[in-house]
């Protein structure tokens, strides 16, 4: 079989997916290539046309990316249990004639997240609390993965209203939410005072080619026990990543999470699971 796969999003030049996939399709001696579909953040009928090719089997799976994770789902036959949580599609493949919109994001994450603790060699085991920068769809898969794994969560957003609806989308948890505009040093700090144990950034500030910006206030002074995750990972040290790593925080980017999340994705669509250090040499090149 010649698989034929690809990513949804825009824009797509700094995607690092087609050589993780490239890397997983020759680990796995199977035939194929993945292609990037840029489409507009508007545009529902290329959307629509796209997923067309999927049922007509021209094309056998597919990655989504910002801005689409949520406007695919319109156009999906149906949604995992893991998808329909979240509220947002990252993997979409044919199953019985049916279009299956799926998310390995939220797995992704917390087994790169698990990884990066142990590196750090974190004592995170009780007290774990996060604050989420963004309430896209990237936030909902991390959000969906912190209260799966037992944290307390805070979300900040833009726009104070979508913090809230993801809040919301929840109704089991207790989540506290606040705007961007609210973000000040001192308010870096869960309900109980304390500094937060994990910062994680969904937004896509710092990312190339805007790579001077963050999305914490300047001059914020982090808690060296305080750790960071950044899901951009293009540049390899986002400025968020380096203020924290200045100010003597265990920091880290996405590339891992985006690495776990297309080798769950690629098993979804072959039945072969990708050797991870193969991936992750693939980025390197």
């Amino acid at each position: 079989m010649n698989y034929q796969l690809g990513l949804i999003g825009f824009p797509l030049g700094h995607s690092l997916s087609p050589k993780i996939h490239a890397a997983a399709l020759n680990a796995c001696n199977l035939q194929g290539d993945y292609s990037l579909f840029p489409i507009l953040p508007e545009d529902k009928q290329g959307l629509k046309n796209l997923l067309t090719r999927i049922r007509a089997g021209e094309l056998h799976g597919l990655n989504v990316t910002i801005p689409h994770k949520q406007n695919v789902i319109e156009f999906m036959d149906e949604l995992t249990p893991t998808a329909k949580a979240i509220g947002a599609v990252n993997t979409i493949y044919l199953r019985d004639d049916k279009l299956i919109g799926d998310n390995t994001d939220a797995e992704g994450f917390l087994s790169d997240l698990t990884r990066f603790l142990a590196q750090s060699q974190s004592s995170l085991v009780n007290r774990k609390s996060a604050i989420v920068l963004g309430a896209g769809g990237s936030a909902r898969a991390v959000v969906y993965a912190f209260l799966n794994d037992g944290w307390d969560v805070t979300i900040s957003a833009r726009r104070i209203e979508q913090a809230e609806q993801l809040a919301q989308s929840f109704p089991n948890y207790q989540l506290l939410f606040t705007s961007f505009s609210d973000l000040q040093p001192s308010t870096l700090r869960h309900a109980q005072g304390n500094a937060f144990d994990l910062i994680v950034n969904t937004t896509p500030l710092g990312m190339s080619p805007n790579i001077e910006t963050s999305p914490l206030p300047e001059n914020t002074v982090l808690s060296k026990s305080t750790f960071v995750y950044d899901l951009v990972y293009n540049p390899r040290e986002t400025k968020l990543v380096r203020n924290a790593r200045a100010q003597g925080c265990s920091a880290t980017t996405g590339l891992g999470m985006l690495i776990e999340q297309a080798a769950l994705a690629f098993e979804l669509w072959t039945g072969h699971n990708p050797p991870r250090d193969v991936l992750w040499n693939a980025t390197d090149n």
